[in-house]
């Protein structure tokens, strides 16, 4: 691959020797997609030293005090053969730090992906916030981290589950944390009750087992029980609950927030974070393959990307409403959790942008030590008494402080503020900050009476002065709370017919993997309250019959913003793979790799081996994937660079994917098989000179909807271009409901 277009994925920033590094050397560069935390001190301000200065220097290794070792590879011993020295200084040191390398890993959202990038208002805001960051073209540096809910950090990146999308914007006028997901309800309307649906989600705690899934009786037994979760329940099953991409995912404040403007005035608003790429998904089968094949999907696609100089994009965008006593739109309560507002009723108004353009440096330092909090706000945003977000305002601070070793989990330099610290805070584990005075209380006088409060006019935070209603006090939720089906009803009627195969299947499978029939036969009972022939379509799968709905089916009107199809997006980013053979074609390989190239796509070359193709008439050809490591779901769209014949290792002993006796077959079966999934899962696929031989090997209709043919690869290339403007093939899916 030329160097003008460098492939995603090399592990440092200069190429590796042969022979190991003998002479010394400062440390290598960061890559070039690399960045660190901006460098502030750990009272806020601007060191203005460079972002490699975080990092550790010299070329020889020292110990942490910087003495430098002669050896790290032998203990200290009473001779060669004699025991290990206690006095081994280096020995204890090396080794306690290993021992103590690792911290609690999160309970929830333990396993995630992170980027640096920059957020740009748009000053469409001004009318209803001050925050200084929303103002127009005022540009803010973010680090945002993307994460799956139940599983543990080994876990993998595709499984079905709500997904993180937290966003810390390091304004000046302090942190401002966005913490939410890609779906924009939540499964309980009270905090009272996270630890119950958490522990009912995790693995069993007498095997440890499912991991990262929800399909077991536990998760099932909990939701079916507490009805209210049923909104986020159905969109969990549906194709949101397996994301594309994170760079194709939509994210969700998913609490109803009150800004605030500079004359006093309140709005109230839901966050939404808008994909420019749209918010597309998996079918199921492939994120089942892409678990054992690529654990690692999700993370991969992101920084790969990121290196690739595919940015991803989001707007953020507000939907508004009026702050009235009742804090109600259109009959929906905006303090319940469960509950949407359809764009429809109140469209979502973009307010900025937001560009990852950094893969962080070091993830332990960055990904796994940052911390989020809903607390943290900016002059202009406030909460509300949502009963959700009030225990997130405790519990994530409280869960900072067990994790992260104590209380100055802010100091860590992916936490540090971009505006000055001054908070009288101090002592406490891993104090790095440096204090100076000797009056860290109020008022005083021995530092000058230092620090001051600050006023609104001084730009102090003020909460907005909302009138507190009076009632008895009691354990219990609104009667507006008690609605738990109108919505999920809308949700499935908004979707596609396709979109509505895909969440029976959902279902049915999650629940077949049930062991307590009385379980599957309470969910029945909840789906049938949704729509009816869901709730058949369900029960025929699992041998059950269906119940009759316990109250009549909502009245309600379609959201088409609720669907994922039917719009065409930017394939920007989208990865296409393009298959030859040893003896292919390289000229037309060559010409379709840097179209790819131009139009802002990734393109990877498959072919029977690794390393580079040569034919003597031009550039060798790099190649990425091997038939015997591709499989179809990395690849957005497949291009077919004629028939390959079957590679040397194409037999069941080397890899048995090839079946028996692939060697000496006239179309490697590996390429069969790649071909096939793509069309299986409604993929663009494409091809050219004897292609057709794939197809008909294949089982492929050459004339079907999405099968791209012809006699010039940048031709074909067009083709399958234009379709995966939307995604899939749709209409390769048949759907009866």
């Amino acid at each position: 691959m030329d160097q003008r277009h460098p492939l995603p994925g090399r592990p440092g920033s200069e190429p590796p020797p042969l022979e190991e590094p003998t002479e010394p050397r400062e440390p290598l560069p960061p890559k070039s997609d690399q960045s660190g935390p901006e460098t502030v001190g750990p009272t806020g301000r601007a060191t203005g030293a460079d972002r490699a200065a975080m990092a550790q220097g010299g070329a020889h290794l020292t110990t942490a005090q910087g003495l430098r070792l002669p050896d790290t590879d032998h203990s200290l011993k009473a001779g060669p053969r004699g025991p290990v020295l206690l006095r081994d200084h280096h020995l204890r040191e090396k080794i306690t730090h290993f021992d103590h390398e690792r911290i609690p890993e999160r309970v929830v959202h333990a396993r995630g992906a992170a980027a640096h990038g920059v957020f740009r208002g748009y000053g469409t805001a001004a009318g209803v916030t001050k925050a200084a960051f929303l103002a127009k073209d005022a540009e803010t540096p973010v680090f945002v981290r993307f994460s799956t809910v139940l599983g543990s950090r080994g876990s993998a990146d595709t499984v079905r589950d709500t997904r993180g999308f937290a966003v810390k914007f390091y304004t000046g006028e302090g942190v401002f944390d966005l913490v939410g997901n890609n779906i924009p309800v939540f499964f309980i309307q009270d905090a009272i009750k996270f630890p119950d649906v958490i522990h009912a989600g995790k693995p069993h705690p007498d095997r440890e087992i499912p991991q990262a899934q929800s399909a077991h009786d536990t998760f099932w037994d909990f939701v079916s029980l507490h009805t209210e979760a049923t909104h986020h329940t159905l969109w969990n099953m549906s194709d949101r609950g397996i994301p594309r991409s994170y760079r194709m995912m939509e994210g969700f404040g998913v609490h109803t927030f009150r800004l605030a403007d500079a004359s006093g005035g309140t709005t109230l608003v839901k966050f939404h974070w808008k994909p420019k790429l749209g918010a597309h998904s998996l079918v199921w089968e492939e994120a089942q393959i892409a678990g054992g094949a690529d654990p690692d999907f999700h993370r991969r696609d992101l920084a790969d990307a990121i290196e690739a100089g595919a940015f991803p994009q989001w707007e953020l965008g507000i939907q508004t409403f009026p702050d009235t006593p009742d804090q109600t739109f259109a009959g929906i309560d905006l303090l319940d959790p469960t509950k949407i507002v359809p764009e429809e009723l109140a469209p979502v108004q973009p307010i900025g942008l937001m560009t990852l353009n950094a893969n962080p440096s070091n993830y332990f330092a960055e990904t796994e030590q940052v911390a989020f909090h809903p607390g943290h706000l900016v002059p202009g945003i406030d909460v509300t008494d949502d009963p959700l977000l009030a225990g997130r305002l405790f519990s994530y601070l409280d869960t900072q402080i067990s994790r992260l070793g104590g209380p100055n989990f802010a100091q860590i330099p992916v936490n540090r503020p971009h505006a000055p610290v001054n908070d009288m805070l101090r002592d406490g584990m891993h104090q790095t900050a440096v204090h100076r005075g000797v009056a860290p209380y109020r008022p005083n006088s021995l530092d000058g009476g230092c620090p001051f409060t600050a006023g609104a006019d001084a730009g102090g935070y003020t909460e907005a002065p909302v009138e507190v209603p009076a009632a008895p006090r009691g354990r219990e939720a609104p009667a507006s709370f008690d609605d738990h089906f109108s919505q999920p009803r809308q949700f499935w009627l908004s979707l596609s017919p396709v979109e509505r195969e895909h969440v029976i299947a959902a279902y049915t499978f999650e629940l077949s993997k049930c062991y307590e029939n009385t379980v599957k036969e309470r969910v029945l009972r909840t789906l049938a309250n949704i729509d009816p022939r869901l709730c058949e379509e369900v029960a025929h799968g699992l041998g059950l019959p269906a119940p009759e709905p316990s109250e009549p089916p909502a009245e309600v009107e379609p959201s088409p913003a609720l669907s994922q199809v039917g719009q065409e997006w930017p394939v920007a980013g989208r990865v296409v793979g393009i298959v030859t053979g040893e003896s292919g074609d390289l000229d037309s390989v060559r010409a379709v790799r840097q179209a790819v190239f131009y139009q802002g796509l990734v393109p990877l070359v498959i072919a029977p081996r690794g390393g580079v193709l040569e034919d003597g008439a031009g550039e060798p050809v790099t190649v990425q994937r091997t038939f015997a490591n591709a499989r179809s779901v990395e690849f957005d769209a497949l291009l077919l660079a004629g028939a390959p014949a079957a590679g040397a290792d194409a037999h069941g002993a080397r890899d048995a994917k090839a079946g028996n006796g692939g060697a000496g077959a006239p179309v490697d079966p590996r390429v069969l098989l790649m071909t096939a999934e793509a069309y299986r899962h409604a993929k663009a696929v494409g091809g050219w000179s004897d292609a057709g031989r794939v197809w008909e090997a294949a089982g492929i209709d050459p004339g079907a909807h999405g099968v791209v043919g012809g006699d010039n690869g940048r031709d074909v290339l067009d083709g399958v271009v234009r379709l995966l403007a939307r995604h899939r093939v749709w209409d390769r899916f048949p759907a009866t409901v």
